[in-house]
């Protein structure tokens, strides 16, 4: 009898843990899956810019079937007009202001509603991808000033 005991017990424990590999196996296969979709956007993007060397227009790249706007370096375009409509509406403003601006104030140049902070994030990190790209100069204090 204490054999059948220790089968049953044995089984209750392979069975745990058959159950813990199967789960541990779903985990990796969905990273795999997310890895291979990764390489094939680096791959899109690599044979895209190689197409578009030298081109000033604004590069756009497709992203899971979406385009995407690459924003270029200030260093790497030879004027604005590389940049998308949208950010260079943004750097006008910018430079309108003559001096530090916040993103609220831009946001309501804009017409979005400054009332309401979810509004504002997206122009927040378009006008800090500018910043990091050097076209504009993002402030510790958080405000934006136009680049000489």
């Amino acid at each position: 009898m204490q054999e059948r005991q220790w089968i049953t017990a044995r089984r209750s424990e392979l069975d745990a843990l058959a159950e813990e590999l199967a789960k541990q196996l779903q985990e990796v296969q969905a990273e795999r899956d997310e890895l291979a979709i990764a390489e094939r956007v680096l791959n899109r993007l690599a044979e895209q810019a190689r197409a578009d060397a030298g081109a000033v227009a604004p590069v756009s790249a497709k992203v899971a079937g979406r385009a995407v706007l690459l924003i270029p370096h200030r260093s790497d375009a030879s004027d604005e007009g590389a940049l998308p409509g949208d950010y260079r509406k943004i750097l006008a403003f910018v430079r309108e202001a003559n001096g530090p601006v916040q993103v609220r104030a831009v946001g309501e140049r804009l017409g979005l509603d400054a009332s309401v902070r979810g509004k504002l994030e997206p122009l927040r990190a378009k006008m800090t991808k500018l910043a990091d790209r050097d076209w504009l100069h993002k402030r510790p204090d958080g405000q934006f000033t136009a680049r000489p």
